[in-house]
């Protein structure tokens, strides 16, 4: 490495730094504007989503800005030192390192530098089995905000199975009162697609809009006109948790595994549920097969069943 051993924390940043260091690396970089505009090119006619676009884009710009020059322009020695002060900086998530490592990976691929792309570490998949609320932790949590609008907001992404940048993105048009629809449009992966509306939920929404008039934007933010940050749902979460004296390690998203466990021990077939979370790949939607507690039934004869017993 040619740099004394750093704080990588400055590395975790926020959506508006991540841009401000891609600006800057395009100052500061020789060359990294031309590279980064080729590569942004290639992976956007690739069909990826804009936010991975956006989080490989962020990676480059991080280690061009850390050597001061294109990674187009480092030693295998110099990738690696950087990939390992990333692995072991524990204020990193390791979504953030698979970025860094995914983004290099194809950034050196758009350059036909393939020899480099296999030299940087394989990343395993892990199948972690996600955690699950209760029914009655859920009830706890709904009923702990203060105000209507943190409550119905943690009520409808556990009802929908909403991400939480899905549920931010909302226009009061996406709501279909009569056909019991919410329309989530360009979610992850550039999909959109219909869900269930509950009906509690809207009535409860009825009631929030009546109070907080919103004008564009389901859940309005602190500047008028804007969407509700993702920043704002986190922290109304963990209030709420606190609140409830829940004590899982749980995020948002736990919310979102809890509807999709509800619906399988329902009784709510893994292809309509895979519709419903939006998934691409029906194995996604199996791993909650094996949190879902649904009763066995026991093996038997499908023929036996073509016939009642007088008929045999």
């Amino acid at each position: 490495m040619s740099k004394n051993k750093e704080n990588y924390g400055w590395l975790n940043t926020r959506a508006n730094s991540a841009k401000t260091l891609i600006e800057r690396a395009k100052l500061e970089v020789p060359g990294f504007a031309k590279h980064i505009k080729k590569f942004e090119h290639q992976i956007t006619i690739k069909s990826y989503a804009a936010s991975t676009v956006f989080s490989y884009s962020r990676g480059i710009a991080q280690i061009s800005l850390y050597f001061k020059k294109s990674p187009l322009d480092l030693e295998p020695d110099e990738i690696n030192a950087y990939l390992y002060e990333l692995a072991r900086d524990k204020n990193l998530s390791e979504t953030y390192f698979k970025h860094a490592v995914y983004g290099l990976r194809f950034f050196f691929r758009v350059y036909d530098l393939e020899d480099k792309a296999l030299r940087l570490p394989n990343l395993k998949r892990q199948s972690n089995i996600p955690t699950v609320f209760s029914q009655a932790e859920l009830r706890k949590l709904f009923k702990a905000p203060q105000r209507l609008k943190q409550r119905v907001l943690l009520s409808l992404i556990y009802s929908a199975g909403l991400r939480v940048s899905e549920v931010c993105k909302l226009k009061l048009t996406d709501i279909d009162y009569d056909r019991k629809q919410v329309h989530v449009r360009e979610s992850k992966n550039d999909r959109s697609r219909y869900v269930i509306l509950s009906d509690l939920i809207s009535r409860g929404l009825r009631q929030y809009i009546l109070g907080a008039k919103p004008k564009v934007f389901l859940f309005n933010g602190r500047e008028k006109g804007s969407p509700l940050g993702h920043g704002a749902v986190q922290q109304t979460f963990r209030l709420a948790m606190q609140k409830a004296a829940i004590k899982k390690e749980a995020t948002v998203h736990t919310l979102r595994h809890s509807f999709a466990t509800h619906l399988l021990e329902q009784g709510v077939d893994i292809v309509t549920i895979k519709e419903q979370l939006g998934h691409a790949r029906i194995e996604t939607t199996m791993i909650y097969l094996h949190v879902a507690k649904v009763s066995k039934v026991n093996a038997h004869s499908p023929f036996d069943k073509l016939y009642g017993s007088s008929e045999a």
